[in-house]
Order: structure tokens, then sequence, then C-alpha cells
């Protein structure tokens, strides 16, 4: 079965809680999901499958853009761990363009595809760009990548230096344990509906943020 048959077979495209504008191939179970995609790459320790969900960080970067269009409208957006493609898929709404959508899983690559089309908007798609200062977008999104110590340690760096250069950092927090608080300043907050099995609640503050 090809990636996009597969992300197909195990999501049903509905809209998104808080931004119903947006459609997603989203999945009903992440820890059965997790599962299949091992066996359908034939291997253990296959990332999660964050491409099957809207994690809240994304949720908050996707409300925030929508609601604040002046931030990425005219301008080259990249959204760094785009998972689903929900953030990037908003910035091209809000009329962003071009948009470009950095994931290193090929099964998020191929849900990044499904959901753009399905919501009529154009998101090219790349691999690990962390190494870099962010593929020249004008701004920059960093959603829910706050969760482990190198990849945020990574992403900081990238950040850092993508402003250095002029550009609009935007980023979300849930409270993970790897943000660098000491970077960045509040923009908007927002009670996020989330996963109760995976965040133990049901609703979470997340912050969006940009850097000091």
């Amino acid at each position: 079965m090809t990636a996009a048959g597969f992300v197909r077979a195990q999501t049903a495209l509905r809209p998104v809680p808080m931004v119903p504008e947006i459609r997603l191939h989203l999945a009903a179970d992440a820890f059965e999901l997790w599962e299949r995609t091992e066996t359908q790459a034939g291997r253990r320790e296959q990332p999660p499958p964050f491409w099957a969900f809207a994690w809240p960080g994304g949720l908050a970067l996707a409300r925030y853009l929508l609601d604040h269009p002046a931030e990425v409208a005219g301008r080259s957006v990249l959204d760094l761990g785009a998972g689903s493609g929900l953030a990037a898929i908003a910035a091209a709404l809000a009329g962003a363009g071009p948009v470009l959508a950095s994931e290193v899983d090929p099964l998020a690559h191929a849900a990044i595809g499904l959901n753009g089309a399905a919501n009529g908007v154009e998101v090219a798609v790349r691999g690990d760009v962390l190494g870099g200062t962010g593929e020249d977008a004008d701004v920059v999104l960093a959603g829910d990548i706050w969760y482990e110590r190198e990849l945020a340690s990574r992403t900081a760096g990238l950040l850092t230096r993508a402003a250095g250069r002029g550009a609009r950092v935007i980023a979300a927090d849930i409270g993970r344990a790897f943000l660098p608080r000491g970077l960045f300043r509040e923009l908007a907050s927002y009670q996020v509906p989330v996963i109760a099995d995976l965040e133990d609640a049901d609703v979470k503050l997340v912050r969006v943020l940009t850097l000091v």
C-alpha cells in the first residue's frame, strides 16, 4: 500500500476542532494507529503518527494565523515539525505563499499532501531543515515541537538564526518541558481541546509566542 493509501485507510476527513475552516485526515486512536504504522513500515520504532492528529500547538497556531492573517499574507512561510500540515494550511488559507512544511516522516509527507488538497491549498514538503536558517522563509512557524531535548535545541537554534536574518518567528507551547522560555514573549493564548489519553486533560492552555 502506498503512503497516501495508508493515510486514507487509517483516517477520516473531518473538520478540525477550534479551526472548523480546515478539514484534515484524522485518526480516532493514537496508540492503535502507531502499531499499524510500524506494520506498514515493516519495522519497530516508527515515530508516533503526529500526522494523524490535530496537536495543541498546531491548533493554536492555526487559529492565530486565521485570526491575524496580516502575519503571513503575501509572505513565504516555513512550518517546522508540521505533522498533519495544519499550521501550514492555515497560513496558506490566510494568504501566505509559498508555504513549505518540514517533516521527517514519509507518512506525514503523504498526509500533508492530502490535507492541502482537501483544503484547496498547495503546501510543499521537505525533510529535516533544522541545520539551516529557515529556507529563506519570511515567517517560520514552530508548533508542538518542544517535547524532546535535542529537537527543541535544534529548533531554537534555527529560529534564532532565522530571526537574525529578519524572519518573523511564531511558535506555540502547551507547557512542554524543553521550550527555551527565556527566548520568547507571548502574542496570544487559547484554551485548546486536546486528546485526553495523551495529555491527561480535555483542555489545555496553549500560548502563541514570538522571539523576544
